[in-house]
């Protein structure tokens, strides 16, 4: 019997897969039966028939003559979801059918929407009252203008899945009182579900881009198409600190496709018809870079000496509670430790890009940007020009991290416009984006526990960074509180690097420092790690006031949560578990990471993980922020290595700078805590927490204490 070709092109597949979801039985049975990649979409994503007219009810919402309903979403997209749950939250309040409803992302606009901004794990929670009365509001609109078409009083009317109904039965769709509802007066109060009352909030719901990403149509910036296009490739100094002397653009010009070359700044920009031939011609260009005369270039080395001088430095504390000294003077024992970690670049799939089309009458910019509305003031800044005359669109991001939030690269895709007098697509390639980019400040952490009657009765931190805008401890978050006489330093000195916000700035590796630490005292002093912690936070009840951030009641929920699912110090021989809990970006994480010896070598193989997040909007996206959070910060801790030597970074692209790999992902169980209270972040909370875990787990199978990251230099992981 002859054998059936089953052969399968990778790019079938991905499609497929991601289509089929958690059924990839599902996909390649279709896709096997001779189904072609849309037929197999069409049946997971099924069709909307579109109306023939839209009425605009608000800034968030159109209504359909058919009862469809498109609802903006303002926030950027880089992954975390919002352009799925803020739609969802509207949708909840305005009691529509979620298979009706269709998502399109909204342009920048300050007027109608308030922070449209993608960072600090911040969109669900700024917007949630927003978002919920924006439905809300539209809802009771269109029940009123189905009440007055009935001539009853709109109290006795309800709605659900977009149908409006009266006490004798009658019904009317959203589609048929819109247009109705839309020139009613707007109501001031309106009444706010309950949340025993929702329906699509809580409920896991797909992308609402996924039929878009797995046909391959555009949705990011770097799938942007304008007519008249020409791309951009930029030069960029060799080091950081140095300065373009002169340049040569022969060869460059003679590169087939680049029609200009231009210098601005300290950069150089190859303009021409393709992005091949864009980034060929700036392979070509000759220049000179003139390092500066009064100071070297900048090493890791450098760096690392003057921040550990800066340990040791006196400043003025942030934080000083209660009387450090005397705790330490007093102290049966004082255990000191210093945390150091190294640069670390961002690495987003999407390579950074921006269109830009500058002309007389406006500015139009289109791209992957964080903060679309700090990108269209600097452009202002830059071009001389009114910011109402600037607008702004957001794509789909392939990745964040923070490394969208600066927008450099859309300030120079519209600075190049603006000097070509076309429409600019500026890509970075994989080197561009390593050696140019805005990376995540080394740090180095010196920790002093002051230890009486075998408690921690002073705690004293101080960091030491460079550039530390986006850094700096944050005085208000656990051990504040937790111990009486605590006191925060910071100290910091100026680079030419550039550094700023990397996924969850501030704690991406202090949780790792002070969990670490708390482990090594709690096992110094002879104490349970839960209970010593568990203490703590019973301390801290009795130093509340209203500047606490943390709440010692949803620390403990987690950190118990989190011990009984993954059965905490139960397990069998053989697993070692650690243990880290930590509070940021205004929610409670938890994890027990659980580490094996596997032929020689140290594996991390499962990691628990306990969530208070409030709310869960849509409870699979959720959980694949938590499961993204904790594999990012386990492939950083263990692996993330990045240096510079006379001001030059040590990689350039991934055969040098290495990454977390699928082998190496650990199986990962995520417990929500349902307590009903309103949503906080997740983009960002479960990566603080990881390393922490995966360090003290690390000790119990290795005996070896770990103070530096990449663990992989101080401890055998995977190789």
């Amino acid at each position: 019997m002859a054998n059936k070709n089953n052969t399968i092109d990778r790019r079938s597949f991905l499609k497929v897969s991601s289509a089929a979801g958690g059924g990839m039985i599902l996909g390649f049975s279709i896709f096997m039966s001779g189904c072609k990649t849309d037929e197999v979409v069409k049946q997971i994503i099924p069709e909307i028939i579109m109306p023939d007219n839209w009425v605009t009810m608000s800034g968030w919402i159109k209504v359909g003559n058919n009862g469809v309903v498109t609802i903006m979403s303002p926030n950027p997209e880089i992954g975390q979801n919002v352009k799925t749950s803020m739609p969802m939250i509207i949708a909840e309040e305005l009691d529509v059918d979620w298979e009706n409803v269709v998502v399109e992302q909204a342009p920048l606009d300050s007027e109608k929407y308030e922070r449209q901004v993608a960072g600090g794990s911040q969109s669900i929670r700024h917007g949630w009252d927003a978002l919920r009365k924006a439905g809300a509001t539209t809802k009771a609109m269109l029940i009123s203008a189905a009440a007055a078409q009935w001539e009853v009083d709109a109290s006795t009317c309800t709605a659900s899945k977009g149908i409006i109904t009266n006490a004798y039965g009658d019904t009317l769709g959203y589609g048929e009182v819109a247009s109705a509802a839309a020139s009613l007066e707007v109501p001031e109060e309106v009444k706010l579900k309950k949340t025993e009352e929702y329906k699509i909030i809580g409920a896991s719901k797909r992308n609402v881009d996924l039929k878009q990403i797995i046909t391959g149509q555009p949705l990011f910036g770097i799938d942007t198409r304008e007519e008249g296009m020409m791309y951009a490739s930029v030069l960029r100094p060799s080091a950081f600190g140095q300065t373009l002397k002169s340049y040569d653009d022969t060869a460059a010009k003679s590169v087939n496709g680049v029609s200009q070359v231009i210098q601005f700044g300290n950069k150089v920009a190859v303009v021409a018809h393709s992005t091949w031939s864009a980034m060929k011609g700036k392979k070509a260009l000759i220049a000179q870079w003139e390092s500066p005369k009064d100071s070297p270039l900048e090493s890791t080395a450098d760096h690392d000496e003057k921040m550990l001088a800066l340990l040791d430095s006196k400043v003025k504390p942030v934080r000083n509670d209660g009387d450090v000294n005397k705790a330490f003077a007093e102290a049966d024992e004082v255990i000191e430790r210093t945390y150091e970690s190294p640069f670390l670049p961002h690495n987003c799939l999407e390579p950074m890009n921006f269109f830009a089309n500058v002309t007389d009458e406006k500015v139009y910019l289109k791209g992957p940007v964080q903060t679309p509305a700090w990108q269209q003031g600097r452009v202002a800044e830059i071009l001389k020009r009114d910011p109402k005359d600037i607008e702004v669109h957001m794509t789909r991001m392939g990745g964040g991290f923070g490394r969208r939030l600066y927008g450099d690269f859309g300030d120079e895709a519209a600075e190049i416009s603006s000097l070509a007098k076309v429409p600019i697509q500026l890509q970075f390639s994989r080197e561009d984006d390593m050696t140019a980019g805005t990376y995540r400040v080394a740090l180095k952490y010196k920790i002093r526990a002051a230890i009486k009657d075998n408690k921690i009765s002073g705690y004293h931190i101080t960091e030491a960074a460079s550039n530390s805008n986006m850094y700096g401890l944050i005085p208000n978050f656990f051990p504040a509180y937790a111990v009486d006489n605590y006191r925060v330093d910071n100290a910091k000195f100026d680079s030419n690097i550039t550094t700023g916000a990397w996924r969850a700035p501030y704690t991406n590796f202090l949780a790792f420092a002070e969990q670490s630490f708390m482990d090594e005292v709690s096992e110094i002093t002879n104490q349970d790690p839960i209970e010593m912690r568990l203490g703590m936070y019973e301390n801290a009840k009795k130093n509340k006031d209203e500047n606490m951030q943390w709440d010692p009641d949803r620390m403990a929920g987690v950190l118990k949560l989190v011990a009984d699912k993954s059965k905490y110090g139960t397990v069998q021989e053989g697993i070692h578990q650690g243990l880290s809990v930590y509070y940021s970006h205004n929610t409670h994480v938890a994890e027990v990471a659980e580490v094996q010896i596997i032929n020689g070598k140290p594996k991390v193989t499962k990691v628990t993980c306990a969530v208070d997040c409030g709310i869960v909007i849509n409870p699979d996206a959720a959980t694949n922020q938590i499961e993204g959070g904790i594999i990012d910060g386990i492939g950083h801790a263990m692996y993330g290595d990045f240096s510079f030597e006379n001001g030059k970074p040590s990689a350039s692209n991934f055969d040098k700078y290495r990454l977390i790999r699928s082998g190496d992902a650990p199986k990962i169980e995520v417990h929500f805590v349902d307590n009903g209270l309103n949503p906080t972040g997740l983009g960002e909370p479960s990566l603080p927490p990881a390393g922490g875990a995966v360090a003290n787990a690390l000790y119990k199978a290795t005996g070896k204490r770990i103070y530096k990251q990449p663990f992989v230099k101080e401890v055998e992981v995977l190789g």
